[in-house]
Formats: C-alpha cells, sequence, structure tokens
C-alpha cells in the first residue's frame, strides 16, 4: 500500500474519520502532525466524504495521532474517528504521503 522498506515496526493502524473533513486542509494538516510525531504512512479523501489515514509507528505516537484525527485542521468538523484495525507490522513506510 505504500513504499516500504524491511524494517520492522512496532504498529500499523487504519482509521476512517468522518464529519466535514473534505476541502478543509485535513489530509494536509494530517500529514504534518505526523511528520512532527515521527508516523510514516498515508493518508486520502473516500468517495463517501470521509478520510482514511494509515498511520505506522510506536504505540504511544499512535495514539497521539489517533487522538489528535478527532481535531484535525481548524476547518474541519470530525464526527467520527474508527480504528479500523490496529495491529503490528513488518514492514515499514519510509515516509508520510498524500493520496
Amino acid at each position: 500500500m505504500c513504499n516500504c522498506v524491511s524494517i520492522i515496526c512496532m504498529l500499523e493502524c487504519l482509521l476512517k474519520i468522518t464529519g466535514k473533513v473534505q476541502g478543509v486542509f485535513y489530509r494536509a494538516t494530517t500529514q504534518k502532525k505526523a511528520q512532527e510525531l515521527g508516523v510514516v504512512g498515508w493518508v486520502r479523501n473516500c468517495s463517501d466524504g470521509s478520510v482514511e489515514a494509515f498511520f505506522q509507528g510506536k504505540e504511544d505516537v499512535l495514539v497521539a495521532i489517533t487522538d489528535w484525527c478527532w481535531h484535525g485542521s481548524d476547518y474541519a468538523q470530525v464526527e467520527n474517528v474508527v480504528v479500523l484495525y490496529s495491529k503490528p507490522c513488518m514492514d515499514a513506510c519510509d515516509r508520510f504521503t498524500i493520496r
């Protein structure tokens, strides 16, 4: 799903964020926050108006970015953040990208 390197990563998770999260700089601010925290992965708009975010990193950092997703950009109005899955990972992404 992303450009991977063969190093061991602690955890990965996939989130679905709903509400007013498209057209409000949600993806750009998610990328900025992820880079600040040292999280790798990606974020993308979905056809249903939601945003999906795939994160890889240490557990405490994933908790922090997940908590941040409830707020997002200044213009976002987040209604819900659902963790679709969270599991150990073996192949880490090499950066955080917007799709």
